[in-house]
């Protein structure tokens, strides 16, 4: 079975993310999908909200091998590994990452050990760049890395929570972050009078 490990910040999750798991549908058997506390990351929404959106958002893809996993969350992606592997020992584990995250790998914890156990797959995105100098330093530690031949939509968490650029959202995820009132874009609803 090959099972791609795709854990993200989702703060909110966005069409890109949408567009991800379809690709990533398409070629695994199964797409483990989660929210996670990125510890290079500052001021998150709470994890329950963003777990709650990115349950939203893979009902509204309705693939049966897209599945929320809350309980792989966790800072550390080696215990996430060592978490799936219990469910699925025999399982072929591919790491899915964005350009920008694929840079931080190095730096993760026991990252060697990480890099031996899964196979890296690259998202590309549009602001950021991978060099050939990065997926090297991937490979010295032991990474089996390939980038991925995804067309993925430009656009940003960052800029919808700093921005309140809505083009980023679905209407299902808008309509969740306006009832938990999550982000100061939620402002943008025009408020009905109670009769």
């Amino acid at each position: 079975m090959r099972i791609a490990l795709f854990g993200t910040s989702a703060d909110p999750p966005t069409t890109g993310h949408l567009e991800i798991l379809r690709w990533l549908s398409q070629r695994f058997d199964h797409v483990a999908v989660w929210a996670a506390d990125n510890p290079f990351k500052s001021q998150q929404t709470e994890l329950r909200y963003r777990t709650e959106m990115l349950k939203v958002l893979v009902d509204e893809l309705a693939c049966a091998n897209v599945e929320v996993h809350p309980e792989l969350s966790h800072p550390r992606t080696l215990i996430t590994v060592d978490r799936i592997q219990q469910r699925y020992p025999n399982a072929e584990l591919t790491l899915v990452v964005g350009f920008d995250v694929a840079r931080q790998l190095s730096k993760w914890y026991r990252a060697q050990e990480l890099l031996q156990r899964v196979q890296v797959l690259v998202i590309p995105r549009s602001r950021y760049s991978f060099t050939q100098e990065d997926l090297e330093q991937l490979k010295t530690l032991g990474a089996k890395t390939e980038i991925a031949p995804a067309s993925v939509p430009d656009v940003s968490s960052t800029a919808y929570r700093e921005g309140c650029d809505l083009s980023g959202v679905t209407a299902s995820i808008q309509a969740y972050i306006d009832r938990e009132q999550l982000y100061p874009c939620h402002a943008h609803i025009e408020k009905q009078p109670v009769h």
